[in-house]
């Protein structure tokens, strides 16, 4: 079985985000959506909260797995769940230049390889920080999250 990582905070999950797991899902017989809690970030939703709204987004998707990315590195992680793969969706060339040293870190420590994905052209320009700013302005951000998370930015 070919089994792929799917990291990140997911604080909130937007539809760029769908996009490169359902993406991912075709080329993996696995993805599993690792959920993260960066210390030193401040979250908007708790993680249960985002674990619970990936799930929800996912749920009739049978090779996406959700679970928490305990701490410590994401290269040893994804060995222990016996990945080929990392997943990285890229939106622009700066997501690129943060991304590559990671990708190669992870290879030289345990030989995971990382696969970007290059965003949808009709979402390069969403994020999460973006989608949050925007809805804490009075800003529709329904073309841009799931109708599941859009609830839970409009009662947050």
């Amino acid at each position: 079985m070919k089994r792929a990582i799917c990291p990140g905070s997911f604080d909130p999950l937007h539809l760029g985000h769908c996009a490169v797991i359902r993406r991912a899902a075709r080329l993996f017989d696995e993805v599993v959506v690792a959920v993260s809690t960066n210390p030193h970030k401040s979250h908007r939703f708790t993680e249960q909260e985002r674990i619970a709204m990936v799930r929800e987004v996912f749920a009739d998707e049978p090779g996406v797995v959700v679970e928490p990315l305990a701490s410590g590195l994401i290269a040893d992680y994804a060995a222990q769940r016996e990945a080929v793969a990392l997943v990285k969706g890229l939106r622009n060339g700066a997501d690129y230049d943060y991304e590559l040293p990671m990708a190669t870190m992870n290879r030289s420590l345990t030989g995971v390889e990382t696969v970007f994905l290059p965003g949808e052209p009709s979402l390069l320009h969403v994020s999460s920080s973006l989608v949050m700013e925007v809805a804490s302005l009075g800003g529709d951000v329904a073309e841009m999250v799931p109708p599941r998370v859009l609830h839970a930015i409009l009662t947050r």
